[in-house]
């Protein structure tokens, strides 16, 4: 057969290959998508997702999200359960969970739903937060199960574990062995315990860790190469705060210190789970975080989404990440922010780069300029804030280019810093001709300057009253 009536034959077979795909329901391959993030997402009727402080499960080539959906005045409605193989395109399946499920559901509070599957059992259980509507006195635990993972799920009833244990903010974790586990935050939320489940994975086994007086809440396990890592946030209503991170090689421990993730409040979020996204190029992780519509002015049902890539420096550590809109390949198994998300700040007068001394993840590790490489602690994303002003930061420790104790003096040092709110992190890009840009401190209106107009590594950085030295002109280039 000539070659063009072989090539046509064979789209032809192509075509009706995914012709057969579509009508049976198998899903194609996934395509790289772009989402725009902290909005409200919509599925594929465009009706609003309510999955809110939600888990996701994957089961064969889709993704199944569960999640919070509720009335007017913030009770239980429903748990909905959404579908999607890109993570963009949710389609959804049904209200899993419902008021009529159970008696006790007809007024009740049900937060942070995740579905857990149970393979010896072959069932899909779900834990939550279980409240009466009016208050938080409960703090129970409770638990439901269904044979199919987006069908009616049977309630089993809440409880507290253990019999004693207060229960409120809550997720689940299945470790390689198949092991399943229970983290929920305890009495009164000064506690974070991880309960091992049992086997059939409705019931608490054991208390097999806890966090006693450190105030830790929404907690998200997961495990990457072989350490686990418990991401979670303080306890501050629903409004946004740092959120933390410890680590561990064995789940009972010992685990590592809390340590800051992401910028101070979490980029407006809370957690909710970190997703592994993994497919040929590796596996990614995505923090799924809620920026709540009650923190804004209005309710659950108004929140937005905020999912930013994890990173991890080492082993054992995690750095946060956030871009306004994320590219993600499931296929791949790739999350990333869109091309150019990185750039590299080049100081004219001596063509070296904007650095954080010795690669320091540190607060107040100073700011110089270095021979240009390709070291993270060279790669700067820049925020914009929408109002004339941005933000660097540091891709290898995701904190901020700062000038030290908000001084307005000239010569004060710039370092690296917790990203927050303050003006002594945010900078006005100011035209300096020919290509060049000039960074203004917002709160002192002073430049980004390196020292006496140094072009040796490792000179320091400042900021000085603006004038027309090269040494204050900066050009930026894709990282």
């Amino acid at each position: 057969m000539p070659f063009g009536r072989w090539a046509r034959a064979l789209l032809v077979v192509l075509a009706g290959t995914a012709t057969v795909l579509a009508l049976t329901g198998v899903p194609v391959l996934a395509a790289p998508v772009t989402i725009t993030n902290a909005t409200q997402f919509t599925d594929t009727s465009g009706a609003v997702v309510h999955a809110h402080g939600g888990g996701v499960l994957k089961v064969g080539a889709y993704y199944y999200w569960f999640g919070e959906n509720r009335n007017a005045d913030n009770t239980f409605r429903y748990v909905s359960a959404y579908r999607s193989t890109d993570l963009k395109t949710w389609e959804f399946r049904n209200h899993v969970l419902t008021r009529s499920s159970a008696a006790e559901l007809a007024s009740a509070n049900i937060e942070r739903p995740k579905v857990m599957y149970n393979a010896g059992t072959r069932q899909f259980v779900m834990w939550m937060h279980k409240e009466t509507a009016t208050d938080y006195a409960q703090a129970r635990a409770a638990v439901a199960v269904s044979s199919t993972v987006d069908g009616a799920y049977t309630y089993r009833g809440s409880f507290r574990p253990l019999g004693t244990h207060m229960s409120r903010d809550i997720t689940t974790f299945v470790d390689d062995d198949g092991t399943g586990y229970m983290v929920s935050s305890a009495n009164e939320n000064r506690d974070l315990n991880v309960y091992r489940l049992t086997g059939d994975y409705t019931g608490v086994a054991a208390l097999v860790r806890s966090w006693p007086g450190d105030v830790r809440e929404a907690p998200a396990l997961f495990k990457r190469n072989g350490v686990y890592f418990m991401l979670t946030s303080g306890a501050t209503g629903w409004n946004p705060n740092q959120q933390k991170y410890s680590s561990a090689t064995s789940i009972t421990g010992p685990w590592s210190a809390w340590a800051d993730a992401g910028d101070a409040t979490a980029y407006g979020s809370q957690t909710a789970y970190v997703l592994p996204v993994a497919g040929t190029s590796g596996t990614a992780y995505l923090y799924l975080g809620d920026r709540w519509g009650n923190s804004l002015g209005g309710t659950v049902n108004d929140s937005r989404y905020v999912w930013a890539p994890l990173r991890f420096p080492s082993a054992t550590t995690l750095a946060m990440d956030y871009f306004p809109s994320l590219v993600i390949d499931t296929a791949a198994g790739t999350v990333s922010g869109p091309p150019g998300s990185w750039i590299t700040v080049v100081a004219r007068h001596s063509g070296k780069c904007v650095d954080v001394v010795g690669g320091s993840a540190a607060d107040l590790a100073e700011a110089i300029q270095y021979t240009c490489g390709t070291g993270l602690n060279q790669q700067w994303n820049r925020r914009d804030l929408g109002n004339g002003y941005v933000q660097l930061a540091a891709r290898h420790s995701g904190k901020c280019l700062d000038v030290a104790d908000a001084s307005t003096a000239d010569n004060a040092r710039v370092v690296q810093y917790t990203c927050g709110t303050g003006t002594h992190q945010q900078w006005q890009v100011q035209d300096a001709g020919g290509g060049y840009f000039r960074l203004v401190a917002r709160h002192s209106g002073r430049c980004l300057d390196v020292i006496s107009g140094g072009t040796a590594d490792g000179v320091r950085l400042i900021q000085y009253a603006c004038g027309t030295g090269t040494n204050q002109q900066w050009h930026s280039r894709v990282a």
